[in-house]
């Protein structure tokens, strides 16, 4: 095995050898969730635990379809409710769970490194479900597998990622990932979402729309992040569609074939026309929602063999 890691918490430190790892695996899985039984035993007898500390529903819904395909006993924590609202630390919940035995720990967090020190506190392996402006590892999997299934590979694209960089941890995975599969990284958006910082991570930076699409071989537009935002990032939405928003016009300047992704919730009219969203021949953004539990699924597979490898008395002796 590639993927040897007790955790993932991100891109980051993963090879490419892990990361094709992961979606090879995945590939049997999108087999296994379009036929008419699809169960099967990978995490059986194993506790899932998913906390989500910021709201989600595709993200949530994708981990708890995942884990119960697999044969997981699997709990989501109302984290709205908890004790973390009467003052508890995420230390002292993190213990408490601890003492419960989980086996998996899916966790979502508002803030950067919070799943990070969570996954030094407790025995289980934890996923980063999306920590703070940090990473979104399993978005990143899950786009890379909806990109080699559409063009046949990872290495060598071109891939031009729209909108709210600043703000995006998916953005942040996705340069993470196809850095390591040697494709081109464009990113366009005003200066005021595209810090020049990012150029750092190895990305082109453009906030010429039109420029910055030519030629591309995937377009992934990001949502307008308001809820991170702390002033007057953009104009208007009305100006931000006409500069930014991708429209038929704008898409012709890339490649005929080229694809059209969305991590999601789309804000149509904002960051993308809603018939282009739509277009079957274009836009892969329903294969983006199939392939996260597939993705997610073969993540966890892969964790609970190593958990179990950890576990075994040759490992122990």
């Amino acid at each position: 095995m590639s993927f040897t890691d007790r955790h993932l918490l991100g891109i980051e430190h993963l090879s490419p050898a892990a990361i094709t790892e992961i979606l090879d695996l995945a590939e049997s899985y999108v087999t296994l969730n379009r036929g008419t039984a699809k169960h099967a035993d990978a995490l059986a007898g194993l506790t899932q635990v998913n906390m989500f500390f910021e709201n989600s529903t595709r993200t949530q819904a994708s981990f708890e379809i995942a884990g119960k395909r697999l044969g997981a006993d699997v709990m989501n924590m109302s984290m709205q409710a908890s004790s973390i609202k009467k003052g508890e630390t995420l230390i002292d919940t993190a213990m408490t769970l601890n003492a419960m035995h989980p086996d998996l720990l899916v966790v979502r967090h508002p803030h950067s490194g919070a799943v990070d020190l969570l996954a030094q506190k407790v025995n289980c392996a934890v996923l980063n479900a999306g920590d703070g402006r940090h990473e979104h590892p399993t978005q990143a999997l899950l786009d890379a597998l909806t990109i080699r299934r559409a063009k046949g590979r990872l290495h060598r694209l071109s891939v031009a990622i729209c909108g709210d960089i600043a703000h995006s941890r998916v953005a942040r995975s996705n340069i993470l990932l196809l850095n390591r599969m040697e494709s081109r990284i464009r990113l366009i958006g005003p200066p005021t979402l595209v810090p020049g910082h990012f150029a750092e991570l190895g990305a082109e930076i453009y906030d010429d729309m039109r420029e910055g699409l030519e030629g591309a071989d995937v377009v992934m537009m990001l949502r307008l992040q308001k809820e991170r935002m702390d002033g007057g990032f953009i104009p208007s939405e009305r100006e931000y569609f006409h500069r930014y928003g991708l429209d038929p016009e704008k898409l012709a300047l890339a490649k005929p074939d080229a694809i059209v992704m969305h991590p999601g919730p789309m804000n149509r009219g904002v960051e993308i026309d809603g018939v282009l969203a739509d277009d079957i021949n274009r836009s892969v953004i329903q294969e983006q929602v199939e392939m996260g539990v597939a993705v997610r699924m073969a993540a966890m597979d892969l964790l609970a063999r190593n958990m179990r490898a950890a576990r075994s008395p040759e490992v122990m002796a």
